[in-house]
Protein backbone atom coordinates (compact mmCIF):
# COMPACT_ATOMS: atom_id res chain seq x y z
CA UNK A 1 0.00 0.00 0.00
CA UNK A 2 1.55 3.33 -1.00
CA UNK A 3 2.14 5.76 1.88
CA UNK A 4 2.02 9.53 1.55
CA UNK A 5 3.18 12.25 3.91
CA UNK A 6 2.46 15.93 3.46
CA UNK A 7 2.73 19.22 5.28
CA UNK A 8 0.85 22.49 5.54
CA UNK A 9 1.19 25.51 7.80
CA UNK A 10 -1.62 26.29 10.23
CA UNK A 11 -1.71 29.85 11.52
CA UNK A 12 -0.17 29.55 15.00
CA UNK A 13 -2.93 31.65 16.59
CA UNK A 14 -5.57 29.29 15.11
CA UNK A 15 -4.06 25.91 15.99
CA UNK A 16 -6.21 25.29 19.09
CA UNK A 17 -9.40 25.86 17.11
CA UNK A 18 -8.06 23.78 14.21
CA UNK A 19 -7.37 20.88 16.59
CA UNK A 20 -10.82 21.28 18.15
CA UNK A 21 -12.50 21.09 14.73
CA UNK A 22 -10.66 17.84 14.05
CA UNK A 23 -11.92 16.30 17.27
CA UNK A 24 -15.38 16.62 15.72
CA UNK A 25 -14.92 15.83 12.02
CA UNK A 26 -18.35 15.49 10.43
CA UNK A 27 -19.47 11.85 10.04
CA UNK A 28 -20.23 12.44 6.35
CA UNK A 29 -16.68 13.74 5.84
CA UNK A 30 -15.23 10.66 7.54
CA UNK A 31 -17.42 8.47 5.31
CA UNK A 32 -16.40 10.32 2.15
CA UNK A 33 -12.71 9.86 2.97
CA UNK A 34 -13.25 6.14 3.51
CA UNK A 35 -15.38 5.79 0.37
CA UNK A 36 -12.78 7.52 -1.81
CA UNK A 37 -9.84 5.40 -0.72
CA UNK A 38 -8.17 7.34 2.10
CA UNK A 39 -6.89 4.85 4.69
CA UNK A 40 -4.91 5.08 7.91
CA UNK A 41 -5.14 8.89 7.72
CA UNK A 42 -3.53 10.90 10.53
CA UNK A 43 -2.72 14.55 11.14
CA UNK A 44 -0.04 15.83 13.53
CA UNK A 45 0.24 19.47 14.62
CA UNK A 46 3.44 21.03 15.97
CA UNK A 47 3.42 24.00 18.39
CA UNK A 48 4.49 26.42 15.65
CA UNK A 49 1.58 25.34 13.42
CA UNK A 50 3.41 22.87 11.17
CA UNK A 51 0.82 20.27 10.18
CA UNK A 52 2.08 16.90 9.01
CA UNK A 53 -0.33 14.44 7.47
CA UNK A 54 0.05 10.75 6.73
CA UNK A 55 -2.29 8.71 4.56
CA UNK A 56 -2.29 5.42 2.72
CA UNK A 57 -4.07 5.13 -0.62
CA UNK A 58 -3.80 2.98 -3.70
CA UNK A 59 -3.47 6.19 -5.73
CA UNK A 60 -3.44 9.54 -3.93
CA UNK A 61 -4.24 11.51 -7.08
CA UNK A 62 -7.32 9.35 -7.68
CA UNK A 63 -8.37 9.60 -4.02
CA UNK A 64 -8.03 13.40 -4.13
CA UNK A 65 -9.97 13.61 -7.39
CA UNK A 66 -12.76 11.46 -5.95
CA UNK A 67 -12.93 13.64 -2.83
CA UNK A 68 -13.05 16.79 -4.97
CA UNK A 69 -16.29 15.50 -6.49
CA UNK A 70 -18.04 15.21 -3.12
CA UNK A 71 -20.21 18.01 -1.80
CA UNK A 72 -19.05 17.49 1.78
CA UNK A 73 -15.41 17.98 0.84
CA UNK A 74 -16.19 21.33 -0.75
CA UNK A 75 -17.88 22.48 2.45
CA UNK A 76 -15.07 21.14 4.66
CA UNK A 77 -12.27 22.68 2.59
CA UNK A 78 -14.06 26.05 2.55
CA UNK A 79 -14.29 26.01 6.35
CA UNK A 80 -10.69 24.84 6.85
CA UNK A 81 -9.01 27.24 4.39
CA UNK A 82 -9.03 30.11 6.89
CA UNK A 83 -6.72 28.18 9.23
CA UNK A 84 -3.79 27.96 6.80
CA UNK A 85 -1.08 30.19 5.38
CA UNK A 86 0.44 29.90 1.92
CA UNK A 87 -2.56 28.50 0.02
CA UNK A 88 -2.87 31.42 -2.42
CA UNK A 89 -6.67 31.15 -2.35
CA UNK A 90 -6.81 27.41 -3.05
CA UNK A 91 -8.30 24.71 -0.84
CA UNK A 92 -6.06 23.03 1.73
CA UNK A 93 -6.39 19.58 0.16
CA UNK A 94 -4.83 20.94 -3.04
CA UNK A 95 -2.19 23.08 -1.35
CA UNK A 96 -0.24 20.60 0.68
CA UNK A 97 3.35 19.73 -0.07
CA UNK A 98 4.09 16.02 -0.46
CA UNK A 99 7.25 14.83 1.26
CA UNK A 100 9.62 12.22 -0.14
CA UNK A 101 9.90 9.05 1.90
CA UNK A 102 13.55 8.40 2.73
CA UNK A 103 13.16 5.47 5.14
CA UNK A 104 10.55 2.91 6.11
CA UNK A 105 11.06 0.08 8.58
CA UNK A 106 9.20 -2.88 7.15
CA UNK A 107 7.34 -5.06 9.63
CA UNK A 108 9.15 -8.29 10.35
CA UNK A 109 7.76 -11.64 11.28
CA UNK A 110 9.39 -14.03 13.66
CA UNK A 111 9.64 -17.55 12.35
CA UNK A 112 7.62 -20.05 14.37
CA UNK A 113 9.63 -21.82 17.05
CA UNK A 114 12.19 -19.07 17.51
Amino acid sequence: MPRYCFCLQVKPDRKAEYAQRHRAVWPEMRQALTDTGWRNYSLFLRDDGLLVGYVEADDLDAAQAAMAKTEVNGRWQAEMAEFFTGLDGGPPDEGFQLLDEVFHLEPTTVAEGQ
